[in-house]
């Protein structure tokens, strides 16, 4: 007599604990497992807990071992995504390890290295006067226009990568965003303009323009946050910024985009 075993699964596995037995009528019957013989098929049947019997003219094999295998690999799809959400969650808790705890805007480089980005000094510009405000924390305000700006024109840290990845660890519960710098007015003495403000008389509340980047955001510990561009960035001038709406007590880490 020979036995062809079929449908074997094993007692832990979870998505494939019962198989259908399909019949040439239509019909199936769950089973856990199933043997071919030489003229029936020997099932084991979920719904009455005990073996069972019908002859081989009657089971649609086929079908059953399509089924069968579909499971199988419906079953090994979901082990191979759960082993690799498993190592990219395990890669990611490396990474935040990495960044150092002092707050600021970490650029990831090759091998999770984190390199700090230096903190832009700015400065208040007003258009009046041009005036020029030394920069503290919270910067002078005075009514009417006004640009926030950072001297020279050009940032100091250079990077070629297309959508650079950052980590940000706030300092205070404020928001934050990648802004494109415009150029300043001054050719003689070049600087790069991170927001134009509109001050309003007496409350002193700053309507801030700025030119923001879309990007990706992922908040990975408290205060604590992945972010990258959601596209290409262009050759530029970019800056991190976190900042108050309204307030004027905008921080930001700038950085330079050059292409070969």
């Amino acid at each position: 007599m020979r036995w062809l075993l079929a449908g074997l699964f094993l007692a832990g596995s979870v998505s494939a604990a019962n198989v259908k037995l399909f019949l040439t009528d239509g019909t199936w019957h769950w089973v856990r497992e199933y043997q071919v013989l030489a003229d029936r098929v020997r099932y084991y049947s979920v719904e009455r807990s005990d073996w069972e019997e019908i002859p081989l003219s009657l089971a649609d094999l086929g079908r059953t071992q399509s089924a069968v295998a579909s499971g199988r690999r419906a079953e090994a799809a979901a082990q191979k995504a759960e082993a690799e959400e498993a190592q990219a969650e395990r890669e990611m808790r490396r990474e935040i390890r990495a960044v150092p705890t002092a707050p600021g805007v970490y650029h990831r480089q090759e091998g999770a290295v984190m390199k700090p980005l230096e903190q832009a000094e700015l400065k208040v510009v007003n258009d009046k006067r041009r005036s020029i405000l030394k920069a503290i924390t919270p910067v002078p305000i005075l009514s009417g226009k006004s640009t926030l700006e950072i001297d020279g024109g050009g940032s100091r840290s250079t990077l070629a990568e297309e959508r650079p990845e950052f980590y940000i660890r706030l300092s205070n519960v404020e928001r934050f965003a990648l802004v494109r710098l415009w150029p300043g007015a001054n050719k003689k003495l070049p600087s790069r303009i991170v927001e134009k403000w509109d001050i309003v008389p007496v409350v002193k509340e700053v309507v801030a323009e700025r030119q923001e980047v879309e990007v990706f955001r992922k908040q990975v510990g408290d205060d604590l946050y992945k972010v990258w561009p959601m596209e290409t960035l262009p050759a530029g001038e970019y800056a991190w910024i976190q900042f108050s709406e309204g307030k004027g007590n905008t921080q930001a880490w700038d950085f330079a985009i050059v292409r070969p």
